[in-house]
């Protein structure tokens, strides 16, 4: 079994090949692609009955992007949208947006450094729905962009379908983004979500009512938003702010403060510049008193 002492190994292993930090979030498609394979040729010795499953989705290719598109189109596919033409989408994307696969290592890192159950490159990508749920709406975006919206609601759809996560395609995401189980994340047309920010469970960035244009939170880097949190309208969440679980925020958070309750107020200063990275959760003992 590969240990979270020996994934975090190779991470830093690569860190050290590329300068990168001790996360490895700068390591590439071309770096973590071995590392996924080989971790999976592991389990194919370990796992009789998975055998085939990773044959089939990881050791049968030669690349992390292919690998991933089809893993992607398999899962959204239904008897009325077959998986090759996803595939197809799949393909296309990554080939005129390479950016766009290093950004999904990125984001597989962050999942990595920042779960403490995540322990393998291949089971995030295998398993984890919020890291799946994400390469999607990285695909539906780049369609709602060209002008392709059907076929971007398409994809949104059955992203809600499958992985019970509701990201409208217009929404603009970062890199280095942990989606923890992501059952019931509602995202918003006008949100934006910038880099390194972690979102756990039922959190909703939405708007207040009927009203139009930019109506959505705006999250700064380096943000962490704890289970069941409700953000609501065009308010800003300040770059390493930290927003308890189950808070209902309607205000505008200062960089690097924590809020709580309902309504959210401010109960105190980060204890850290960035709050996502380091996912603890917990109030000091000066904010719950005060």
């Amino acid at each position: 079994m590969y240990t979270k002492h020996q994934a975090n190994s190779s991470i830093s292993l690569a860190a050290e090949m590329t300068g990168t930090s001790r996360t490895g979030t700068a390591m590439t498609a071309e770096e973590v692609w071995p590392i996924i394979r080989k971790e999976a040729m592991r389990e194919s010795g370990n796992e009789e009955c998975m055998k085939h499953f990773l044959e089939q989705h990881i050791l049968s290719f030669d690349d992390f992007a292919s690998a991933l598109g089809m893993l992607l189109s398999v899962k959204l596919a239904s008897k009325h949208f077959p998986p090759q033409v996803l595939q197809g989408l799949f393909d296309d994307f990554y080939e005129k947006n390479p950016e766009a696969v290093d950004i999904a290592v990125f984001d597989l890192a962050a999942t990595l450094d920042r779960d403490p159950a995540a322990v393998n490159y291949f089971e995030i990508m295998l398993f984890l729905k919020g890291f799946q749920a994400l390469q999607a709406h990285r695909l539906s975006h780049w369609l709602w962009n060209n002008g392709r919206k059907s076929m971007a609601y398409l994809l949104q759809s059955r992203m809600t379908e499958v992985f019970a996560v509701d990201i409208h395609p217009a929404a603009r995401i970062g890199k280095g983004i942990m989606f923890d189980h992501a059952t019931s994340l509602v995202i918003g047309e006008t949100a934006v979500v910038e880099d390194n920010v972690s979102i756990l469970h039922e959190v909703t960035l939405g708007g207040t009512g009927k009203e139009t244009g930019d109506r959505h939170p705006k999250v700064r880097k380096s943000v962490m938003i704890g289970a069941g949190a409700k953000i609501l309208g065009n308010v800003e969440i300040g770059e390493g702010s930290k927003v308890g679980a189950g808070s209902v925020v309607l205000e505008n958070v200062p960089p690097h403060y924590t809020v709580a309750g309902v309504p959210a107020q401010i109960v105190g200063r980060t204890e850290v510049a960035e709050p996502s990275l380091e996912m603890n959760q917990r109030l000091k003992e000066e904010e719950k008193k005060g």
